[in-house]
């Protein structure tokens, strides 16, 4: 039997955490579709466009390793409803801390009584991994400091780009 899954978030832009959770993932899953959730009340600093070549450059290999496919889509509804037209009867989720569970907790109940058929699996962080948000990288990045620690080298690259000097 054939399982989508899907992974949500901003990947604003894709992290060594969520490369981590993806590695996770791929082991799970048949399909994974990673989807980049679009909020009208936020400004990424990458276009859609950019997120989803970094994140087929980086999941590309993974999912080869994993014999698993994937594929990227931008979504601006419901999680629960992004996944269920995917076709995905997994809903993945990394944790980094107990804030994270918390919160993700909260979530999983939510999307469980709006989509009883989604089931939220989480996947604890490796340690090395855990404190890096997309946030605190935006504001490394911005400020001139080296993120290369807490990115692939593409992301890196592209921070670069956008941050020169």
């Amino acid at each position: 039997m054939s399982r989508t899954a899907f992974y949500p978030g901003s990947f604003d832009p894709l992290t060594n955490g969520h490369l981590d959770v993806l590695r996770h993932a791929f082991r799970l899953t048949d399909h994974l579709v990673i989807g980049i959730g679009l909020q009208a009340s936020k400004t990424p600093l990458f276009s859609v466009e950019a997120r989803t070549e970094m994140i087929k450059d980086v999941a590309a290999p993974l999912a080869q390793a994993a014999e698993a496919s994937f594929e990227v889509i931008a979504f601006d509804d419901l999680v629960v409803l992004a996944a269920r037209r995917v076709g995905a009867s997994i809903l993945i989720r990394g944790l980094r801390d107990g804030t994270d569970l918390d919160y993700e907790m909260q979530m999983a109940g939510m999307n469980e009584a709006m989509a009883p058929d989604v089931l939220t699996v989480f996947l604890p962080s490796s340690p090395m991994v855990r404190p890096i948000t997309a946030t605190l990288v935006r504001q490394i990045a911005s400020m001139g400091g080296d993120v290369s620690g807490f990115v692939p080298p593409s992301v890196a690259r592209k921070l670069r780009e956008k941050f020169p000097g």
